[in-house]
This record gives structure tokens, C-alpha cells and sequence, in this order.
């Protein structure tokens, strides 16, 4: 018998937390089971301590396991569930059984919900029926609110105090005021006074009314606007109703009335307060107009009786700028006295309207009265004070309305202020009348135009001494360079720069550089193309001879020292204000620009050493007629240089000796300049020398083997005694000579010149062959100019300048009879 499957080891939830069918105390699954169960009364039972949510929760936990035990019941006695339609008996009996009492509840449920509907339309036509009610109730009390409000203002219209007219305008006459007696004269000032006062304060009690009653007729016609909400089939359906109003209809003039006559009064009162200065009934004026939301008015009475008869005395237009004449469209004596006139008669409302807590915010007088009236007059009486046509009067203009701006924004109490008055469209309006853009191109051709016309002439122009003294620039010499520094100065000058573009004379300034550098640069590449009509501007160059590149040089250097230097300060102190980032991007471009200029030096000395290796050549190719002076001649050796060579540097000798190029050559310059065309000429006479030695030879060689030739057909000796001196020794010789005594040849590599022959000569002596004349002095050559080149680096370079003779050094000497004497 096998043993029984022993059961799991049970774990320590399973021994101390609930089974997983547990159910809470208050939920009994055998209440279901009883006959008597009824489900309302179970519910009505357990939601005293139970809430809904938990019992369903519950309930829908217990019908889940329900159904995982049937399902269980089912696959456990599967084929009694199959076989149990087979053992039902008389279903049909039971089932009509059943229909019945199911027909009877769906007739009463049916019955139910016919009584339910009834109620319920008529619940909402009840609830409709309250609703449109409560409106006509709200129109109701509406209408009588307006009612009572015109009403009231139609009172205290008629409360109105009246001022004496003559009093109330001023215009009592002196006399009169004279046959009044002191006491009396004040005691109807006093009054006045006190009238005003009231007149002003129930002005502003029935501008407050009058508030109400708009806020009351504007609710009453969105009312009527109100959309209504019908039921079509239905569906809810929204329509748009717009209701008469017959009662504000009739409302609306005797309103439009009492607010025609509350203006006519408040405009009154205001211009009194104004002439009479009285603070009082200009505030209760002022929060009266604040009130009706009317500030357009109040603003234009201010600038009609206040700011236009003092503008108009300032700036005449129309009829009584043809009496006044014409001042000129200069403005800056304009504002003075404009201010002027602020300080002593705007100033007072100015003060009231911008107190604090005076709730008055919403007037703006500086821009809608003062700024306004100001354009105008502007406008009317000097329209030529907007025109960039003449840039100095228009900078000027410019600069005393930004100045004048910045006074009226003196008055804002805080920058919230200052911004509104910045964002009124009168501000942006006299703004717009000052076309920067026209003021910039006009500026523009001026500076840029008057460069260019030098740039585009057909040779340099130096600076005379008078002119360079008159401008104070005595560090340059051409009058294209004054130019340059003039107009990039220009920029920046306090009656040219506009701040607000200057990011525009910053890139004029950058391109007026760039052009002064493409304008040297295309000339010197039409220079050494030897093509000036490439481009316009060109022809300067092509025709400039070697002395005028020395004021290039010199102008240069200056050029780029002004822009590193104090036109970089000072172009940063003007812009000061921005920030670091931007300054920096200001420094490098300047910067650049200044690399610009220096990156054409090196350039230009090109152009100078080439001009004077050019001139030098000249004289070095008198050597071809070496060859021929000893070419089959039977000449004695030479004993002294060759004509040319006193001529081969005297170009670069008359060059840097000359006196500009003493005054307005660095030494530095000099230097490099005198290394380049040393250099440049020890290479021209190398390629020279060498070409002529080797032509030599080769010519000797043939000849050679034709002697050889007939000499064996005619039977004779053909040994030739290497003492005899050939033609090409003599050429070579002279060669020497030249060398020795012309002025390329350098001191100071002769020792390394000593050391290098000897090594050479150790080298063939060595391989056994015999060293002649012409070998050697091939080798002297060859090796002389070898260390020519590889000297090429040191810094100084010793020529013997003045001498027509030079004196070889004592060492070199040495070496060369040293090496005279090798064959012996």
C-alpha cells in the first residue's frame, strides 16, 4: 500500500495572517442561504457601520469566489453536469409559469416610469418658469437701479453751484478791482474759491454715479443679449436672443443728456481749476474724469489751455509764424525754454496727477498733452528740423529731443511709469518722425565717399608739410592714409555717432579698413602682374616708383599702431555701457582689422626688394661678356673685377641711403629689406654664374676633343701640360675676381668658406685625381655661394658700402694662396 503524499511545509504567513477566503466579521455568506433573506434589509442593516464602497467591494469578492466554486463543482462532476438535461422534467410547464409573473413586473416597472417622466417634465418646466422669473426679476431691479441712478444725477445736476462768469474767467477788469475795497475783493476771491470746491467735489460724486449707471445699462443689454436654451426633439438647442429693452431705450437720452451737460460742467470746472491753479478742484476734477473713464478729455483740455499758448509763443505756427519770421530749424534753444515754461506753469498738475495713492495713474499728460502739443508745434512751425538732408543740424535736433525725452521722464515716479510713458503711441510717433536710417546712409557716403574718391586716383599723394600740420597728423605721409584715419575716426566723432547705430559705424569703420587694405593689395598684385588695368585703382601702383612704397610702409606701420591702440580705447569707452561679452566681440574685430593692415607690410617689401633685384640684374647680366672677352682671344689671366660689379648694389645702396628711406624707415626695415635683396641677388648671380661656367666648360670640352682629334690624324703629340690656362680657367679666374672684390661677397663666412674648400680638396686629393685651376676655382665658387645661402639667417649682414674696391680678410687670403700652392 503505497504511503500517502505527505502535505507541504506550511509557511509562517499561512500559520499567523488570514485564510485567503476569510471575510470580515460583519459579512456572513450563510445569511444568503436563508429562506427569509431579504437584500434591503441586509443593506439597510449594514450601512449604519458599513460604508458602500466596502460592501461592494466585498460582494464582488464573494460572487468571484462563487464563481471559481462553480467552475470547480462543474469540472469535478463534469458528466452528471452533461446528463443533467436529461433528467429535467416538464420545463415547459415551468417556464410559462414563470412568464407571468415576470410580465406583471415589466407592466408595472413600464407603468412606473410613464409617472416618473410626467413628473419630471413638469419639474422642469417649473424649474424653466423660475429660472426666466429670477431674470425678469434681475431686468426688474435693474431697470429701477437705472432709474434711480439718472434720477439721482439728474438732482445733482441741478445742485450744480453757478460761479460768476466774470469771476469765474478772470476778466474783471483792474479798475473794478480797485473800487472794491481790500476786504471785500477777498471775501468774493474766498468765495469763488469755496464754489469751486463744491462744484468740483459733487462733480466727482456725480461722476461716480455715472459710473454705476453704465456699469448698469451695459449689464442690462448683455441681459438682453443673454442666449436662450430650447429643447427641439429632444436635443437642447442654444439661440441666440436679443431682447428690447424698451425702458433703457427711453433711458439712453435722458442719459446722453445729463452726460453731455456732467462733460460740459467737469470741462468747466477743470479750466477753472487750471487758471486758477486750485489743486483741490483739480484733483476731485481729475478723479471725476478717472471715474467716467474719460482721461482723453481731461488731457486734451490740459494741452488746449495750458501747454498750446505757451508752445505757440515758443514755436509760432500758422498766422503768427508769419508775423514771428523764421528762427532757423534749430531746436535746442526750443526745449530750453520749453522747460522753462514745464517747470513754472505744467509742473503743479504734473505733481497732482503723480502722488502717491491718488489713484490718478491712468492720466498720462506728458505724453498726451505736453508731447503731443510739442510734435505739433514741431510739425507746423519747423518741419525742417526732422529732415536728414543736413545731417549736423538734424544730429543736433536729434540730440536735444532725446535729451528733452529724458527730462519729461524726470517726472515718472517710478519705472513702471517711465515704461507707459514709453509705449504711448505718441511717444512712438514723434520717435518715428527721426529717420536714422536716411541719417546713417547720408553719413555713410559722405565718410565712405570721400576715401574712395582717393582711392580710385591713378598715383599716391603725399602730404605736404603745411596740410599735415593743419590736420595734425604728422605721422603719416599720403594723404589716402590721412583719409582713412579721418574717416574711421569720424565714426566716432560726438557730432556724427548716433549710439543707437552704433553697430552700424562699427561696420563702416571695419569696412573702411578693409577697403584701405584690398585697395594696397590689388595694387601690388597689378604691380608684380604688371597690369593696371584690372580694376580701377589700381594704376597707383603700376606707375608709383620705389621711393613712394617707403611712405606705404611707414603708413602702414602707423595705421596699424592708431587702430591697436588709441582708436581701440577709445571706441570702448564710447561703448562703455554694453556688456562684456559685446565689448569683447568690439575688441576682436577691431583687432582684426588692425592685423589687416599689418599682414600688407611684408607684402609691400616684397614689392620693394623685387623692384631692386630687378634694377640690380640689370647690371649682372653684363657677365655674359665675360666669355666673350676670353673665348679664344689668348688673353693673359685677369687681375682685376669685371666693370659691373661696382653697379651690381648700388640701387640698394642709393635706396636706404636715400633720405626717406633714413626718415621713414624703421632700422628693422632697413635690415630686412637690405637681407631679401642680398639674398635675392646671391641667387640671381649664382644661377648666372654657374650657367656661364658650366657653358664654358662644356664649349671647352669640344673644342678639346676636336684639337685631340686632328692633332692624332696629323700624327702629332697630344699631350696637353696641365699648366697651360684655358679659356675657361681665365673665365673662372675672373669670376674669382668679381667675387672677391664685389660688394655681395660676405665677410663673415669666410672662415666657413676656408674650412669647407679644404675639406674638398682633402676629399679629391684623397681619391688620387689632380685638382686644376679651373676645379678649384669652381670649387671656390660653388662653395662660396653654398654658404651664402646657408648664412642666410644671420641677423646683420656686412657689406662694405662706399668702397669700389673691397679688401678680401686676411684669412681668406691665406686660404686661397694655400690653395693656389696645392699643386705644386
Amino acid at each position: 500500500m503505497a504511503d500517502p503524499i505527505p502535505a507541504p511545509p506550511r509557511s509562517a504567513a499561512d500559520l499567523f495572517s488570514d485564510p485567503l477566503d476569510a471575510h470580515p466579521l460583519w459579512f456572513k455568506p450563510a445569511s444568503f442561504l436563508s429562506p427569509k433573506f431579504d437584500s434591503e434589509s441586509y443593506i439597510s442593516e449594514l450601512r449604519t457601520f458599513v460604508p458602500f464602497d466596502t460592501l461592494r467591494s466585498e460582494l464582488n469578492n464573494y460572487l468571484s469566489s462563487l464563481n471559481h466554486e462553480l467552475i470547480d463543482l462543474i469540472n469535478r462532476d463534469y458528466a452528471d453536469f452533461v446528463n443533467l438535461s436529461t433528467k429535467l422534467v416538464d420545463v415547459d410547464a415551468v417556464v410559462v409559469r414563470m412568464r407571468a409573473p415576470l410580465v406583471e413586473l415589466r407592466e408595472k416597472i413600464e407603468q412606473f416610469r410613464g409617472s416618473v417622466e410626467v413628473s419630471l417634465v413638469a419639474i422642469k418646466n417649473r424649474l424653466k418658469q423660475r429660472s426666466e422669473v429670477a431674470s425678469a426679476r434681475e431686468i426688474l431691479e435693474l431697470l429701477l437701479d437705472t432709474f434711480h441712478v439718472v434720477s439721482k444725477v439728474e438732482k445733482l445736476i441741478k445742485e450744480l453751484p453757478s460761479v460768476p462768469t466774470d469771476w469765474s474767467n478772470g476778466d474783471v477788469n483792474l479798475s473794478d478791482r480797485n473800487n472794491l475795497s481790500n476786504g471785500v475783493y477777498v471775501q468774493h476771491v474766498e468765495n469763488e474759491t469755496s464754489i469751486r470746491e463744491t462744484q468740483s467735489m459733487l462733480l466727482e460724486r456725480i461722476a461716480s454715479e455715472m459710473n454705476r449707471l453704465k456699469f448698469y445699462v451695459t449689464h442690462a443689454k448683455e441681459l438682453g443679449r443673454k442666449p436662450r436654451i430650447h429643447h427641439f426633439m429632444g436635443a437642447m438647442v442654444v439661440i441666440s436672443h436679443v431682447q428690447n429693452l424698451p425702458f433703457i431705450e427711453n433711458m439712453e437720452k435722458r442719459i446722453q443728456n445729463a452726460s453731455l451737460t456732467v462733460d460740459a460742467s467737469l470741462g468747466h470746472c477743470f479750466v477753472n481749476g487750471l487758471e486758477h491753479r486750485d489743486a483741490t478742484a483739480i484733483y476731485n476734477c481729475l478723479r471725476a474724469y478717472a471715474a467716467i473713464d474719460n482721461t482723453t478729455n481731461a488731457e486734451e483740455i490740459f494741452r488746449i489751455t495750458v501747454v498750446a499758448p505757451l508752445i505757440q509763443k515758443i514755436i509760432p505756427h500758422g498766422s503768427s509764424a508769419v508775423v514771428a519770421g523764421s528762427s532757423g530749424d534749430g531746436l535746442e534753444n526750443d526745449y530750453q525754454l520749453i522747460k522753462e515754461c514745464i517747470d513754472k506753469d505744467c509742473k503743479f498738475l504734473l505733481e497732482i496727477s503723480s502722488a502717491e495713492n491718488s489713484g490718478l495713474h491712468v492720466f498720462d499728460f506728458l505724453a498726451n498733452s505736453i508731447l503731443k502739443e510739442v510734435l505739433s508745434a514741431i510739425q507746423k512751425g519747423k518741419p525742417g528740423a526732422f529732415s536728414p538732408g543736413r545731417p549736423t543740424e538734424f544730429l543736433k535736433n536729434y540730440k536735444s529731443s532725446l535729451d528733452f525725452l529724458a527730462y519729461l521722464e524726470g517726472y515718472c515716479p517710478s519705472r513702471s511709469a517711465v515704461a507707459k510713458f514709453r509705449s504711448e503711441a505718441i511717444y512712438n510717433e514723434f520717435m518715428k518722425q527721426w529717420n536714422i536710417g536716411v541719417y546713417f546712409s547720408l553719413r555713410f557716403q559722405e565718410i565712405a565717399g570721400s576715401l574712395e574718391s582717393l582711392l580710385t586716383t591713378s598715383s599716391l599723394i603725399p602730404v605736404q608739410n603745411s596740410d599735415a600740420g593743419k590736420a595734425n597728423y604728422q605721422g603719416l605721409t599720403l594723404k589716402q592714409s590721412v583719409t582713412l584715419l579721418e574717416s574711421i575716426r569720424s565714426c566716432w566723432r560726438e557730432d556724427v555717432l548716433v549710439l543707437s547705430c552704433s553697430d552700424r559705424f562699427l561696420r563702416l569703420s571695419l569696412q573702411l579698413l578693409s577697403r584701405y587694405s584690398h585697395w594696397l593689395s590689388s595694387g601690388l598684385t597689378a604691380r608684380k602682374n604688371h597690369n593696371a588695368s584690372t580694376s580701377t585703382g589700381c594704376e597707383w601702383a603700376v606707375s608709383a616708383v620705389i621711393d613712394d612704397f617707403i611712405f606705404v610702409i611707414h603708413d602702414i606701420r602707423y595705421l596699424e599702431e592708431q587702430v591697436r591702440g588709441d582708436y581701440l580705447q577709445h571706441v570702448l569707452q564710447l561703448l562703455s555701457s554694453c556688456s562684456p561679452d559685446v565689448l569683447e566681440s568690439i575688441r576682436q574685430s577691431i583687432l582684426l582689422g588692425g592685423q589687416s593692415l599689418k599682414s600688407l607690410e611684408p607684402l609691400v617689401i616684397k614689392t620693394v626688394v623685387e623692384s631692386l633685384v630687378e634694377k640690380s640684374v640689370e647690371d649682372l647680366r653684363q657677365m655674359k661678356g665675360i666669355t666673350a672677352t676670353y673665348r679664344m682671344t689668348n688673353k693673359p689671366l685677369p687681375v682685376r673685377h669685371s666693370p659691373y660689379v661696382s653697379g651690381v648694389l648700388r640701387p640698394i645702396k642709393a635706396f636706404l641711403d636715400g633720405e626717406r628711406a633714413a626718415s621713414y624707415l624703421a632700422s628693422e626695415t632697413r635690415k630686412e629689406i637690405l637681407l631679401f635683396a642680398a639674398t635675392e641677388i646671391t641667387d640671381r648671380y649664382y644661377e648666372l654664374a654657374a650657367d656661364l661656367v658650366s657653358v664654358a666648360r662644356k664649349t671647352e670640352s669640344s673644342l678639346q676633343k676636336i684639337r685631340q682629334s686632328a692633332q692624332r690624324r696629323a700624327g702629332a703629340s697630344s699631350d696637353i701640360s696641365d699648366n697651360n690656362v684655358s679659356d675657361t680657367d681665365k673665365i673662372c679666374m675672373q669670376l674669382f675676381l668679381d667675387i672677391q672684390v664685389g660688394e655681395i661677397f660676405i665677410i663673415t663666412i669666410t672662415i666657413f668658406f676656408i674650412l669647407a674648400l679644404a675639406y674638398t680638396t682633402r676629399k679629391f686629393m684623397a681619391s688620387g685625381m689632380s685638382l686644376s685651376l679651373s676645379s678649384k676655382l669652381n670649387a671656390f665658387i660653388y662653395v662660396t655661394l653654398l654658404l651664402q645661402i646657408v648664412t642666410r639667417s644671420m641677423p646683420v649682414i656686412s657689406l662694405s658700402w662706399g668702397l669700389k674696391q673691397s679688401i678680401l680678410h686676411p684669412t681668406a687670403h691665406y686660404g686661397i694662396v694655400w690653395l693656389l700652392q696645392i699643386e705644386k
